[in-house]
């Protein structure tokens, strides 16, 4: 009988040995289940929402009555994306292009996301679904959607699901985009690949794609000492190349200048890449003045007695563009102040550090060539000399000689351009100029011609000239000053500063400030100078120009012989114009 006992206990079921507490407890666990999942029920479209199936699951387990839940749905179904679907239909059966709607749904819906955004709602259902959702995946494929992750990470860095939707984008291959999200900053990974695709596009673009991106390309690296420090340090080792290495240094110092503008303190990284390490007295001079952005004679002469040496340090090591920016601007922006005591000082070490070259050997350097030390030296005395002076234009004239031989010599013409910059910027300069051809103009002219790489910088000063007011002058006056002006922009197309000089008159012409006069004389100017063949960008930046006939109606003859005519032609004969 025992036995029998045993064996009944043993085969009693967990439902025999339920207890009446245990009922109620799990009743109260569905009763609470059913009222978590009808507030989600009652919400508006909730039909609509990806997890749809898994709370009427969740509900119909919990014993929740089948016909409350469609009684639900269909009263709190609005359709509204439904309705937003047909009012597109509507739109489109209209005649709006079917583009044009899917960008205006798309900028709503956008604009809407962005306002309604909660970081950790996102978060939540982003770990509730234990995996990449399937939504997200086909989103990050529509650059418009993509802009929208980048725009939600910058407002959001600390948002998990944005920073590893970054991640994804990446891993994408669209790296090339998010170079202004600060949040990739956080993910080395992300950062790696998106530095490495950005000096690519640097390299395979020129001064083109550095001037155009470079800012934004700034903006991340120098989101952090950290961000700096690493990129710093991987483009000063790429430098090392002998292909493409100056191109990569060119770089680093424009990361450093830029940096500099933002009020990093990036002087000690600076020192320990140009290894200033192993010149302490060097590199405390050195780290002084950049550090204050100020000379100091005393740094000044630490330096000089170094680098008069039979055996100086490195060249490199004072080639950092600050340091030259301030020696540059002491000795051309006046009033120059130097005391002449030093004045000898401050213009051995810029001529060092312009033509002086360390032949190197593995393992060390094997030699200094300074056969330009000496008459680069001389060149910049003379020159400071003449700018220092304070000449009118027309004592200046007798020593133009003088200066265009001296304007060889880059150095010196970054200084006349500083010295000329300060000069023709003074308000009363143009009103007590009455030459036809200011020399200081004449000076921008030559130095334009002689080198290439300062073009830009001659454009800059002709642009901030150009966009003067000259409440001063009479109207006429100011007129011809701007043509004058617009000569010194078509010598510098005329040298192969094509596209910076067409752009900026394009610009000019699409903003409608600039008398239309100006334009049309800029346009006169450039038809006398070109000659085919055309490339494809300075047809698109030209063209429009050439055809707009508030420009050149006037100077179009009929019989279509005229420079205007001919160059539209050639355009649509040889090249195929949008």
């Amino acid at each position: 009988m025992a036995d029998s006992d045993e064996d009944r206990d043993e085969t009693m079921s967990d439902e025999d040995v339920r207890s009446p507490e245990m009922d109620e407890m799990e009743g109260v666990d569905e009763q609470f289940v059913q009222e978590d999942c009808l507030t989600a029920l009652t919400s508006k479209d909730y039909i609509m929402e990806p997890n749809i199936f898994v709370v009427l699951k969740k509900y119909l387990q919990a014993g929740g009555s089948p016909e409350k839940v469609v009684q639900l749905l269909s009263d709190n179904y609005t359709a509204v994306a439904q309705t937003v679907n047909v009012l597109a239909e509507w739109l489109i059966q209209t005649g709006v292009d079917i583009k044009e709607v899917q960008v205006l749904v798309e900028s709503h819906l956008k604009d809407m996301v962005i306002k309604c955004f909660d970081p950790k709602k996102a978060d939540s259902i982003f770990t509730s679904e234990g995996e990449i959702p399937s939504w997200l995946a086909e989103m990050i494929e529509y650059p418009t959607w993509r802009s929208l992750f980048y725009k939600l990470a910058e407002e959001y860095p600390d948002c998990l699901m944005l920073n590893f939707t970054i991640k994804l984008i990446s891993d994408a291959g669209y790296q090339g985009e998010i170079t202004s999200v600060s949040t990739a900053c956080h993910q080395i990974e992300v950062f790696s690949r998106v530095l490495r695709t950005s000096i690519s596009s640097f390299l395979e673009g020129g001064e083109e794609a550095i001037e155009k991106n470079l800012q934004e390309f700034t903006k991340m690296v120098c989101h952090g000492e950290h961000t700096y420090l690493y990129s710093q340090v991987l483009m000063h080792i790429l430098a090392q190349e002998p292909k493409g290495g100056f191109n990569i240094k060119r770089l680093c110092q424009e990361l450093q200048k830029c940096a500099n503008e933002k009020g990093l303190e990036i002087t000690p990284i600076t020192m320990a890449l140009s290894g200033a390490a192993a010149y302490p007295r060097a590199c405390q001079a050195l780290s002084s003045m950049l550090s204050r952005q100020a000379l100091n004679p005393a740094d000044i002469t630490v330096l000089y007695k170094m680098y008069s040496e039979a055996d100086p340090p490195p060249v490199d090591l004072i080639r950092v563009p600050s340091f030259l920016n301030l020696l540059i601007d002491t000795l051309f922006r006046p009033p120059s102040r130097v005391n002449p005591d030093h004045k000898s000082k401050y213009m051995y070490l810029l001529a060092y550090a312009a033509s002086v070259v360390d032949i190197l050997k593995k393992g060390g350097r094997k030699s200094v060539n300074k056969e330009e030390l000496k008459p680069t030296i001389q060149a910049l005395e003379k020159t400071q000399s003449l700018c220092t002076e304070n000449k009118a234009s027309s004592e200046l004239i007798a020593d133009v000689g003088t200066l265009f031989q001296c304007l060889k010599f880059p150095v010196v013409s970054m200084g006349v351009l500083k010295w000329v910059d300060h000069t023709v910027s003074e308000p009363s300069y143009f009103k007590l100029n009455t030459d036809h051809t200011p020399i200081h103009l004449v000076l921008v002219d030559e130095i334009a011609t002689n080198h290439i790489l300062l073009h830009q910088k001659a454009l800059d000063l002709l642009i901030r000239l150009f966009e003067g007011s000259y409440e001063e002058l009479d109207v006429l006056v100011r007129l011809e000053l701007k043509k004058k002006l617009l000569d010194r922009m078509v010598h510098l197309f005329s040298g192969g500063c094509v596209i910076p000089v067409v752009s900026y008159i394009r610009k000019c012409q699409d903003t409608q400030d600039t008398d239309i006069s100006l334009i049309r004389y800029f346009v006169t100017e450039v038809l006398d100078v070109i000659a085919p063949p055309y490339t494809s960008d300075f047809i698109h930046l030209f063209l429009p120009l050439i055809e707009n006939k508030d420009i050149t109606g006037s100077i179009k003859s009929e019989d279509g012989t005229d420079p205007v005519s001919e160059f539209i032609v050639h355009c649509k004969t040889n090249y195929i114009v949008n």
